[in-house]
């Protein structure tokens, strides 16, 4: 049987951690003129991956 791929498409947007995934926090790319500066604060760094998206994310990542 061959070796599974990876989804590339995930592997840059998530990384395993010890306890779920991180990921990016969204609505940062672009018109942010007119977005509020509260709006902008909470969508830096980093976010963790919702519950039910987990098992979702582990398989594009190929991660049993």
């Amino acid at each position: 049987m061959p070796k599974l791929k990876t989804n590339r498409g995930a592997a840059k947007r998530f990384r395993a951690t010890a306890t779920g995934y991180k990921c990016r926090a969204a609505n940062r790319r672009h018109n942010l003129g007119k977005k509020t500066t509260k709006v902008k604060r909470h969508a830096r760094g980093v976010d963790r991956v919702d519950a039910s998206d987990v098992l979702s994310v582990a398989r594009m990542l190929n991660v049993k």
